[in-house]
């Protein structure tokens, strides 16, 4: 995202006092060049900063002192751990992710996250690693917290499950093993109307690189844009976020994977 970009969503969220809360996704956002200037912009503006990291990214090269630097800001953190298996995740995310992964959490706690009083919130993230639904987000909570507490000493807030999306690379592996009509299937046969309410596209606006509105991060990945009278909106095109608030939801058959079971979102579970 480019600096002039940056400085647009800045001027939007000082002219949008209901948005509360700016949530930095991406690969690896960290790296951006801009991204600690968004971060002391947003903070500035009193908004609340959730960045999803993947852990690992913090011991690159390029973001040297940036865990101490999202502490000092205050910023949230929603950290990819998709196991409390080392197996498991070195067999997902490749090897050596899980012991960085553990060095990172523990470098984060002894920075003040997850500690009662410190206002530093860490919450881990799980995903099914294949064509299944995510267990009850409350147990295996309850599991993380037991296996990380007793054979690291590690602490978090909270863990969100989220469900696999039909899209793009998932959805190509399925397709190879002829299991994307029954994942497909799997996810229709559970719908569960008590998510709709709940769901993250109802109350989100997702932003590209290019400025480039979206409902939710699915819809960016399969630019399925925003739009208001058939043309896709920008940030150019708008003066607030106010403006796009009762915009319809574009959707497509991937959204049943956010309303299957106990449903699925930036938050986690949604029912």
């Amino acid at each position: 995202m480019a600096a002039g970009e940056i400085e647009r969503i800045l001027r939007l969220l000082a002219r949008s006092p209901h948005i509360d809360l700016v949530d930095i996704t991406g690969g690896a956002p960290e790296l951006n060049p801009g991204f600690r200037d968004l971060v002391a912009g947003v903070r500035g503006l009193g908004r609340r900063v959730i960045d999803r990291c993947n852990l690992t990214v913090l011991f690159e090269p390029e973001a040297a002192g940036l865990a101490e630097h999202l502490a000092a800001m205050g910023v949230e953190l929603v950290c990819s751990l998709p196991c409390y298996s080392e197996d498991n995740v070195d067999r997902q995310r490749g090897n050596g992710v899980f012991a960085s992964s553990i060095r990172a959490l523990r470098m984060l706690n002894e920075l003040g996250y997850a500690r009662p009083g410190s206002g530093l919130r860490l919450s881990l993230v799980y995903n099914p690693l294949g064509p299944s639904l995510p267990p009850p987000q409350a147990q295996l909570e309850a599991r993380y917290r037991e296996e990380l507490h007793t054979r690291y000493g590690l602490s978090f807030n909270s863990l969100l499950t989220i469900t696999n999306m039909p899209i793009q690379r998932f959805a190509e592996q399925l397709a190879r093993q002829g299991a994307l009509a029954d994942y497909m299937g799997l996810l229709v046969n559970h719908f569960n109307p008590a998510t709709v309410d709940g769901l993250m596209c109802r109350t989100l606006v997702s932003i590209g690189y290019d400025g480039r509105l979206y409902d939710c991060d699915f819809n960016q990945m399969l630019e399925i844009p925003l739009a208001r009278d058939g043309r896709a909106l920008t940030t150019l095109a708008i003066q607030s976020f106010a403006e796009i608030d009762e915009l319809a939801v574009a959707t497509a058959d991937h959204c049943f994977g956010c309303t299957a079971g106990a449903g699925s979102g930036c938050s986690g579970a949604v029912a």
